[in-house]
């Protein structure tokens, strides 16, 4: 059992319990948004576009999602080609986001993993730059079908590490995401490192990764570390509900109950 003491909260300290911390890249482990925010400006002067409307809603999506949303027209594989490189090539001021270390080197390796919307070689690319693990569980672009806020990154992590998604805590930096982490039905915690509070529809909302402190416990075994001095008996976590909702993500995840989709 994994638990996180989670600092800095409206209202105080929580004890959030779970089985596995799922984490989003971009914004949430690795601050890139100097990275994302040039090439998506240059991108839409190529084309004459508005580059504060793409802002609005390119971050925590996969970028196909975000160019048909804003310029359909542009649906074409030598666009995504030029993004690719471009992404791949600026690596200037891409950082660790504060505490984004210290919380990997907390966490067990077998109970966390990363759900990003860039590919594999970009995830490889930042967590480099950034100075971070690459996680045994990484989900990106590469292995799923649909773009956050759709579920299925959260819930194929969840199944690589063995367990319920509603037994897992998300964090997240999009509002993609935070929705992606609820339909999956996880606890989400939203961190305002990209998006101010009030746009993460989440109640749980963190400044940066330094909030939250780990103790990992056994059956059997006491942690060493205390709770905040903020902790009360009445706060102590996520709780894991089933429902119907998260009940079909996960079915439709594993092939089941499967809607039809048009043709694209």
């Amino acid at each position: 059992m994994i638990e996180l003491a989670v600092a800095g909260l409206v209202g105080g300290s929580r004890l959030l319990r779970c089985e596995a911390v799922l984490l989003d890249m971009d914004g949430t482990l690795v601050d890139s948004g100097t990275c994302v925010e040039r090439v998506w400006m240059t991108w839409a002067d190529r084309h004459g576009l508005d580059g504060d409307a793409i802002m609005r809603v390119a971050h925590g999506r996969q970028n196909h999602e975000t160019v048909k949303a804003v310029a359909p027209h542009l649906d074409r594989p030598e666009e995504y080609a030029w993004m690719m490189q471009a992404e791949e090539d600026c690596r200037d001021g891409v950082v660790a986001v504060p505490g984004a270390s210290e919380l990997l080197a907390a966490l067990p390796r077998e109970s966390w993993a990363v759900v990003t919307s860039a590919w594999r070689r970009l995830a490889d690319i930042r967590l480099a730059c950034a100075g971070l693990p690459v996680p045994r569980v990484l989900i990106t672009s590469d292995d799923v079908t649909r773009s956050k806020p759709d579920p299925d990154g959260y819930l194929a992590a969840a199944t690589a590490l063995g367990v319920d998604p509603w037994a897992c805590i998300v964090i997240e930096d999009s509002p993609a995401g935070v929705a992606a982490g609820m339909a999956a039905g996880a606890t989400v915690i939203g961190i305002t490192v990209t998006f101010p509070a009030e746009r993460l529809a989440t109640e749980l909302h963190i400044r940066d990764l330094r909030a939250i402190t780990v103790r990992v416990s056994t059956p059997g075994v006491e942690s060493s570390a205390p709770p905040p001095a903020s902790q009360t008996s009445g706060d102590r976590g996520p709780r894991f509900t089933r429902t119907r909702a998260t009940d079909q993500a996960t079915r439709r995840h594993h092939g089941e109950d499967q809607p039809s989709r048009p043709a694209e």
